[in-house]
């Protein structure tokens, strides 16, 4: 299976950043330095990032599209509608991948087993070198004065030097 690494969603000083690595492997083979795994939807309006099987995530994004323009960009109704619709169609059960979404109020990291999570400190990571890049963001949060995107492109370079599933050419888009 072909898989794409790491995200990380930052809110911060009333701004929202998602940033996220190139890397994209299959087993233990790099295929891919300099994946975009960040879209921006709805008119600019909206941060989408991916993780996980990059077929199965481009076929959610485009679900996630035509929920947001179902819903008329309301973020968190098209992530609950897309969570619903995942858990319980079989085709789509089937998907392993992970998608962390935005918008300038709210942030939703949605899987396939039904969950749409918002943080409790606006920070949200998927992908192997999640763990590591939350933790940083955690900390630059706390400890800097740092801008959401900031700590997002930090917090990964961060990852980055710790798991070989994540590279540095990172990119980040803000709201």
């Amino acid at each position: 299976m072909i898989n794409a690494t790491t995200i990380i969603c930052v809110r911060h000083k009333g701004k929202v950043a998602i940033a996220g690595d190139g890397q994209v492997t299959m087993g233990q083979t790099v295929l891919k330095k300099k994946a975009s795994k960040i879209r921006t939807l709805h008119k600019g309006n909206i941060l989408a990032g991916f993780s996980g099987a990059t077929s199965d995530a481009f076929a959610l994004f485009s679900r996630f599209e035509t929920k947001i323009e179902e819903y008329h960009g309301n973020i968190s109704r098209a992530a609950i509608e897309l969570a619903k619709d995942w858990r319980l169609d079989k085709a789509l059960r089937r998907l392993e991948a992970l998608l962390i979404v935005a918008d300038r109020d709210q942030s939703f990291l949605i899987s396939g087993t039904g969950d749409v999570v918002e943080p409790d400190d606006g920070i949200l990571a998927i992908g192997s070198g999640a763990a590591y890049a939350l933790a940083a963001a955690r900390a630059l949060l706390k400890h800097t004065d740092l801008s959401a995107k900031e700590i997002a492109l930090e917090a990964m370079k961060i990852s980055a030097d710790i798991c070989v599933y994540t590279n540095d050419q990172i990119t980040a888009e803000e709201l």
